[in-house]
């Protein structure tokens, strides 16, 4: 079988200057990393503004397994179907991160014959926007160190240094380390840690902003510390955030790279979804809307992570109102959802496939919830059979939606041309409806509360007073109509992720809140999600490397 990096290998690219002509953006317009990658530039997305917006259309999916589901495979294939039967087209993809490619995922463009290209340049180093976000992040924290060392002016109290460091890699060995041993000369020691890049408030803050001025007002609303008597200290009292606005400047322009059918993709930005907001970048969605009819984006892992903090974080924030969701699932991981192990998913079975729904059928509720029109996509496998199939199609029908069979992986944009068909007739025949899930001024605990009630189905939430007291803290000061971003497992709706399916009657157990005021919400931390992951016991780096020719290899 053709690998994914082959397939890519094989693609006639066109020349970006050709891909950005199709949207409109002449040549002038944009900053171009070699042939086939460039940057949008400022002044060109500055001349969008008074432009209208075109059709904004999520896809999301069920809870995610081992098995694979292929939300991003199905962005793509998405994205290449509307171009295909008329309409002009583009997609908003995040930048993959280089922790999960060499350590789960061993990429993140896509698959088959629905990828982003150049490939191996989009899941390695890309046009850097991360190396930016990490080297910003990390001046900060060098900053608030020999600030403390130089007198300490602003009489920060170093137990509470709530500033971490941040890396691109899955390395579980940073999470918690004791800094500036070795003597005077090299400070005060201290506790400290890593999280990947991806979690980082900076990359939030890039990912949400609207342009330079925004950026540099909400780095420099970050708070990184508090004195004794438990007053914050921000990004500004440093005096950081001029010079981390520098380092981002170029990485705030969103990148344009293409299909393999050369249609126009935007990728930009990274927030992990589990513990992070999980979307790509404001300032590209919007660029993209300005420039298309339709506008096909992803939010990270299942539904109840990733289209959740989608509509309650960033279309709140951003002021988006998408037409319509995606909602991707795949026969295998329904039955692994219906209790299938993953080496017995081969042969037909009908009943665990019916069983696996209970997940699908609980994330098409949820969306409901949302006021946003929904439509099942089944992304096609070639050992997926005709009954497991009508099973599915039956089970989402008699909750009054659609499931339509997908193949694009093998066929491209051809293989979703009837879901593209039926998104339009959807979306043209459609009204706004969408409506984030709890409004502003609800307590923060409430919408808490909130989401664990009516989108993980738990019966309680479990927290420490001292959370429950910080909450009300950041209440007092001004941050009670700021969302909540939930950091939780993907796997589950529970904080266990061995419970897949659709588990109810549980309880959401709170292990700490953080203050993202930069980025603009409360990152709630449930169970025992982790903000530094760690390499799996086999990474996919083990099988990364270059052939005799020196192309890569390993990548998928």
């Amino acid at each position: 079988m053709t690998t994914d990096i082959e397939i890519a290998r094989a693609a006639t690219l066109q020349p970006i200057t050709e891909v950005a002509a199709r949207l409109g953006i002449p040549a002038d317009a944009i900053a171009q990393y070699g042939t086939d990658k460039a940057k949008l530039t400022a002044p060109f997305l500055a001349s969008l503004a008074d432009k209208p917006d075109g059709h904004l259309i999520l896809v999301t999916a069920i809870n995610p397994t081992p098995a694979g589901e292929g939300k991003t495979t199905t962005t793509v294939g998405l994205g290449d179907a509307l171009n295909r039967i008329g309409k002009k087209a583009a997609i908003c993809i995040r930048e993959p991160s280089l922790g999960p490619c060499f350590g789960m995922k061993g990429g993140a463009a896509g698959g088959g014959h629905a990828q982003v290209v150049p490939m191996e340049d989009i899941n390695l180093h890309f046009t850097g926007d991360f190396h930016a976000i990490t080297s910003a992040h990390n001046l900060l924290s060098a900053m608030i160190e020999n600030h403390v060392y130089w007198g300490n002016a602003l009489e920060i109290d170093q137990r509470r240094i709530v500033w971490r460091r941040v890396v691109d890699m899955n390395d579980r060995a940073l999470r918690q380390i004791t800094t500036s041993l070795g003597g005077v000369t090299n400070g005060f020691p201290g506790e400290s840690g890593f999280d990947i890049t991806v979690a980082s408030e900076v990359m939030a803050i890039l990912c949400l902003a609207t342009d330079l001025e925004d950026l540099q007002r909400r780095l420099g609303d970050i708070i990184v510390a508090y004195r004794r008597d438990k007053s914050p200290i921000t990004c500004r009292d440093i005096k950081a955030d001029g010079a981390m606005t520098v380092l981002l400047k170029t990485a705030m322009q969103p990148n344009l790279v293409q299909t393999l059918e050369n249609n126009p993709a935007f990728i930009h930005g990274g927030p992990f979804a589990n513990i992070a907001h999980g979307c790509n970048s404001v300032i590209a969605t919007k660029s993209a809307l300005k420039l298309a009819d339709y506008v096909v984006t992803e939010a990270g892992f299942g539904a109840d992570l990733g289209a959740e903090k989608f509509f309650d974080i960033k279309c709140r924030k951003a002021g988006l109102k998408p037409k319509a969701v995606v909602l991707v699932a795949t026969i295998r991981a329904l039955k692994m959802n219906g209790g299938v192990a993953k080496a017995d998913l081969a042969g037909e079975n009908v009943a665990a496939v019916t069983a696996g729904c209970d997940n699908l059928g609980r994330h098409i509720e949820n969306l409901a919830k949302f006021g946003v029109p929904a439509i099942v996509a089944i992304n096609h496998f070639t050992g997926d059979t005709e009954a497991e199939i009508a099973a599915v199609k039956s089970y989402v029908a008699g909750l009054g939606r659609e499931a339509i069979i997908c193949r694009h992986w093998a066929d491209g944009g051809a293989g979703a041309e009837d879901l593209a068909a039926k998104l339009v007739e959807m979306v043209e025949g459609g009204s706004d409806r969408f409506k984030p899930l709890y409004p502003d001024d609800l307590p923060l605990w409430e919408k808490v509360e909130t989401i664990a009630r009516e989108i993980y189905r738990a019966d309680g939430v479990s927290a420490d007073p001292a959370v429950r007291a910080q909450l009300s803290a950041w209440e007092a000061a001004g941050f009670g109509n700021l969302p909540v971003c939930m950091a939780k497992t993907q796997y589950s709706f529970t904080t266990d992720p061995e419970r897949r399916g659709a588990p109810d009657g549980h309880t959401l157990e709170i292990r700490e809140v953080r203050l993202a005021a930069g980025a603009g919400f409360i990152v709630v931390i449930c169970g025992q999600i982790m903000t530094m992951p760690g390499l799996p016991r086999i990474p996919s780096a083990e099988n990364i490397g270059l052939d005799e020719a020196g192309n890569v290899v390993g990548l998928f």
